[in-house]
């Protein structure tokens, strides 16, 4: 991997389930209370085993070019030296979204 190119694992909640997937650019968007993934990663080696999970994703995100995922559903964001296998995982127990502020109202004096 070149050394200006970075790689980020981001884990979070959607829909009743962690999706965790790899990705090459994350940043806060301009859309209160979301995050921006762009240049999804998936393991592109033959495998014998194929994980149904990663195909879905592949599927999902098959033309994606940006996705604005909820900064409440981000469970975790990893930079990392190289992709690992893209999953969808059940949930088991409970997931709490991260606390966040309330949105500032405009046209009203506080």
């Amino acid at each position: 991997m070149a050394e200006d190119t970075h790689l980020y694992r981001v884990i979070f909640h959607n829909q009743g389930q962690i999706y965790e997937v790899y990705a090459q650019e994350i940043f806060q968007s301009e859309l209160y209370g979301f995050i921006e993934v762009e240049g999804y990663v998936f393991n592109n080696r033959a495998q014998v085993v194929v994980d149904p999970s990663e195909e879905r994703l592949k599927g999902e995100f098959e033309g994606v070019q940006r996705s604005y995922i909820p900064m409440h559903a981000v469970v975790r964001i990893d930079e990392v030296e190289k992709e690992g296998q893209a999953r969808i995982k059940e949930v088991k127990g409970s997931v709490m979204p991260f606390p966040m502020p309330a949105a500032p109202r405009k046209g009203h004096d506080n």
